[in-house]
C-alpha cells in the first residue's frame, strides 16, 4: 500500500521543494525532477522510505541537512497518515511499529552493510565506481574518480574574492588530484610493454637462452609516455589582486605533479618552481609571497615574456604547454608584446591563457594588449573559479589530440 494514496506526485514533490526553498535549502529544478522520479520508480510505503528519496535527491550539501529535517518533521510530525497510526507520536527519527528501520540522524555513522538490524537503507555516501581510460592502455591503470565533499562542491563555482583562505587552500588540494591526469607525449625511450610495436632483439635472445636459442616468446616495447612539459607565468600586479592566491594553488600543483616550471610577474619575472616544491602548503604560499616584491603593482607583460626566453630558462619553454594567468592590462606598448608573444609561440608547442575577465557573459578582450596577444594564443579560457581550474588538464587534452 502506498503511503500517498490518490496524490499527484508531481504537485507534491513541487509543493515540498518549495518548502525547503523557503526555509533556505538550496533545491534545483533537477532535483525536484529526480525526486519526482523515486516516488514514481519506488512508491514509498511508510515514512522512512519517502524520507530518503526525499534527503538523497533534493539535499545536495551536508550544511543543509539540519534545515531538511526540520521542514521534514513540520511537514509530516503532525500528519496522520493511513498506514502509520503511531505517526503523529513516533515522528521521523523513528519509523513505524511492525519492523520499518528509522531514518539516522545526521552525523550519525551510518551501518551501510546493514548488519546492525537497527537502521536499513540507503547511504548518505556511495563508493564512486572504478573507471579505466577509453583507450584501454596498458599503461594507463584504472582510477577512482575523486568526489569533492559536499562543503567544497559548493564553492566551487564561488568567485576567489569570495573565499577564505581554508576554502582556498582544501581546493588546492583537490586540484593538486585533478591535475595528476595531464596530457602526456610520446617520448623517444621505449620499454617492455605487452602489445607493443616494436621485438626488443636483447630481451628476446636473453629469454631465447632458456629454450636452446629458441625464440618461443617474443618480447615487445612501446614508446614511453610522460607528461608533457609545462611552463606557467602568473599575473600578481594589483589588477589580479584577487586571482593572485588562487592562482598560486595552480602554480603549485602542476610544479607537484607535472614538475613545471612556474613564475609569477608584475613588472619583473620571479621563478617559484623550488619555493612551491614545499611540502607544506602554507608553508610554500608564505615564502612564495616574500619572494614576490613587485606584487599588487604594475605590469609589463612583454618585458617578463623578453626576459624569460633570454634568460637560461628559456630552453623549458620549448616544446611545452604555457598557461599564462592574467586579464591582459600591460603597461608594455601592444606591439611589443606581439613581438614578444610570437616569438614564445614559435617555441611552445600550446599557448593558453587564463583571462578571469573571460567568464563574464557577453565578454569581448578590448584591451589593446590583449588584442595583440591573441593571435599568438591557442586557446583562451577563463579562469574565475576553482571550476575553471578544473576543466584546464581537459580543455589541454582536446586540444593537443586535435594538434
Amino acid at each position: 500500500m502506498s503511503l500517498l494514496p490518490a496524490v499527484d506526485r508531481a504537485a507534491f514533490a513541487v509543493a515540498f521543494a518549495d518548502r525547503l526553498r523557503r526555509h533556505g535549502v538550496a533545491v534545483e529544478l533537477t532535483a525536484t525532477q529526480d525526486f519526482v522520479r523515486a516516488l514514481m520508480a519506488v512508491p514509498p510505503v511508510s515514512r522512512t522510505p519517502l524520507y530518503w528519496a526525499a534527503r538523497v535527491t533534493l539535499v545536495r550539501r551536508r550544511p543543509d541537512l539540519a534545515l531538511f529535517d526540520e521542514v521534514f518533521e513540520a511537514v509530516f510530525g503532525e500528519a496522520l497518515l493511513s498506514v502509520d497510526p503511531n505517526a503523529r507520536r513516533d515522528g521521523v527519527r523513528s519509523g513505524p511499529r511492525g519492523g520499518d528501520a528509522r531514518a539516522p540522524v545526521p552525523g550519525e555513522p551510518y551501518d551501510v552493510s546493514g548488519t546492525s538490524g537497527e537502521r536499513r537503507g540507503l547511504p548518505w555516501v556511495t563508493l564512486p565506481p572504478v573507471v579505466a581510460d577509453a583507450d584501454h592502455r596498458d599503461d594507463v591503470e584504472p582510477s577512482v574518480p575523486q568526489r569533492l565533499p559536499s562543503e567544497l562542491a559548493g564553492v566551487l563555482d564561488v568567485p576567489f574574492e569570495q573565499l577564505d583562505a581554508v576554502q582556498a587552500q582544501l581546493l588546492g588540494r583537490w586540484l593538486e588530484r585533478a591535475l595528476r591526469d595531464w596530457p602526456v607525449r610520446r617520448s623517444r625511450r621505449y620499454a617492455v610493454r605487452p602489445g607493443g610495436p616494436r621485438v626488443a632483439i636483447r630481451e628476446t635472445a636473453a629469454r631465447a637462452r632458456r629454450t636452446g636459442w629458441d625464440p618461443v616468446q617474443l618480447v615487445r616495447t612501446g614508446p614511453v609516455r610522460r607528461p608533457r612539459r609545462v611552463v606557467v607565468l602568473c599575473d600578481v600586479s594589483r589588477s589580479m589582486q584577487a586571482q593572485a592566491q588562487a592562482y598560486l594553488h595552480l602554480m603549485r600543483a602542476l610544479a607537484l605533479t607535472t614538475h613545471a616550471e612556474v613564475f609569477a610577474f608584475a613588472t619583473s619575472l620571479t621563478r617559484l618552481t623550488t619555493t612551491l616544491g614545499n611540502r607544506s602548503t602554507e608553508a610554500a604560499l608564505e615564502e612564495a609571497t616574500e619572494r614576490v616584491t613587485d606584487r599588487f603593482g604594475g605590469t609589463r607583460i612583454a618585458h617578463c615574456l623578453s626576459t624569460l626566453l633570454a634568460s637560461h630558462h628559456g630552453g623549458a619553454v620549448r616544446g611545452a604547454v604555457v598557461l599564462i594567468g592574467s586579464d591582459g592590462w600591460d603597461g608594455d606598448p601592444p606591439e611589443r608584446l606581439a613581438a614578444a608573444m610570437a616569438r614564445l609561440r614559435r617555441r611552445a608547442h600550446l599557448v593558453i591563457w587564463l583571462n578571469p575577465r573571460a567568464a563574464s557573459p557577453g565578454f569581448v578582450p578590448r584591451t589593446t594588449t590583449m588584442t595583440a596577444a591573441l593571435p599568438y594564443v591557442d586557446l583562451l579560457l577563463p579562469a574565475d573559479t576553482f571550476a575553471d581550474l578544473l576543466r584546464v588538464p581537459g580543455e589541454v587534452a582536446r586540444h593537443v589530440r586535435r594538434s
